[in-house]
């Protein structure tokens, strides 16, 4: 059979006669030379260039978030961070308060058209600025506000804990997965240097097999905070000290040692303070591993302020101390007769919670 046959199969008369057709309007490649091709008419050149539709590319465009609650985390850690982001940025504010909002608003350049109320939530569809939002509401309302934002076809970051039960966190997974959407928690040890540094460590086997983990996590809660308030009512909390505090504690153990626990234990000291009549105030816990290994963690609302993770393995012993605040973290490794320390000097850095806020991006 010739070059220029073809079998009698689908498609193949089709291309026959689109070879053709082509050759008869002298569009057969090789037929006509590039200076050969028609250009338009030279009154037609400097027509004016049509109205965008959109503004111009001026490179990347940031990925763009709506804030849901704007307390005491919001306006002083999370908002602040978007200065140091790449690839993100603050376009959108969500609050029952509306002067509130309007002042945050006006100090960060978000324009009024961007600004919510819970009520009126569900029009972000219809925003094309906002690509995510980042829920930082009281535990209870996570699940809510989450499946409203997935309807509204938008990504989500979500303070942690992830919700107050386990059937609410499945719910938020659901809707994720029906609208095709990211689902992320804002976990953001796991982007801090130190974190990773001591994670790298561990993992290298310098520490040798892992043996016990200890973490303290405590704060003095105050109820004159309005932060304060809502985390001493269970049925906005979920829980007290363990789910605000000791979190960082049970995370750490997990991610330190590399494996989640087969038995858990825990004791939970009697308050006399009426605060704490719904929810726990002083707590510790302990985890066993298949592994062999231990992690022990306490977390309190009446002590002062600790963050603090050890580690204990066959060959070296050390931690992170603090652990996981925001700036200052500070990792150290010691064989008894040296001691290595590893920690950045940065009293204003928010690098974890800027990586946190541009990692979603790269999930596109």
């Amino acid at each position: 059979m010739s070059e220029n046959e073809t079998h009698d199969v689908p498609g193949s008369q089709i291309r026959r006669k689109f070879l053709q057709a082509a050759s008869a309007a002298g569009l057969a490649l090789g037929a006509r030379s590039a200076s050969a091709q028609t250009v338009p008419p030279d009154h037609l050149a400097p027509r004016p260039a049509p109205q965008h539709i959109r503004p111009l590319p001026n490179g990347r465009r940031a990925f763009g978030y709506a804030i849901v609650g704007l307390g005491k985390y919001a306006v002083n850690q999370i908002i602040p961070a978007f200065a140091e982001c790449q690839h993100a940025r603050l376009v959108g504010l969500v609050s029952g308060d509306p002067v509130k909002a309007q002042k945050i608003a006006k100090a960060y350049d978000v324009p009024d058209k961007n600004i919510y109320s819970y009520d009126n939530f569900d029009n972000i569809k219809n925003n094309p600025d906002i690509d995510a939002v980042y829920i930082i509401l009281p535990n209870a309302l996570h699940a809510d506000f989450a499946e409203r934002a997935f309807r509204a076809g938008k990504h989500v970051m979500c303070e942690k804990p992830m919700a107050t039960s386990v059937e609410d966190c499945q719910r938020m997974l659901d809707a994720s997965r029906r609208a095709g959407k990211q689902l992320m928690i804002g976990y953001r040890c796991h982007f801090d240097p130190i974190t990773q540094k001591a994670i790298k460590t561990l993992r290298s086997g310098q520490f040798g097999q892992l043996r016990v983990v200890t973490t303290e996590n405590t704060d003095v809660l105050s109820i004159d905070d309005p932060s304060g308030q809502w985390r001493v009512r269970r049925n906005l909390s979920g829980g007290g000290s363990l789910m605000d505090l000791g979190i960082y504690g049970v995370n750490g153990a997990r991610y330190l040692l590399g494996e989640d626990p087969i038995e858990v234990t825990a004791v939970r000291a009697p308050s006399t303070d009426p605060i704490f009549h719904e929810v726990e105030d002083i707590i510790s816990w302990t985890f066993r591993y298949r592994s062999g290994a231990l992690a022990h963690g306490n977390s309190s609302f009446t002590a002062a302020g600790t963050s603090r993770f050890g580690v204990q393995g066959a060959k070296l012993t050390g931690g992170l101390n603090p652990a996981t605040a925001y700036y200052n973290n500070r990792f150290e490794a010691s064989s008894g007769e040296e001691t290595q320390v590893w920690q950045i000097r940065c009293s204003r850095s928010r690098r974890s919670i800027s990586s946190l806020l541009s990692w979603i991006t790269f999930r596109m």
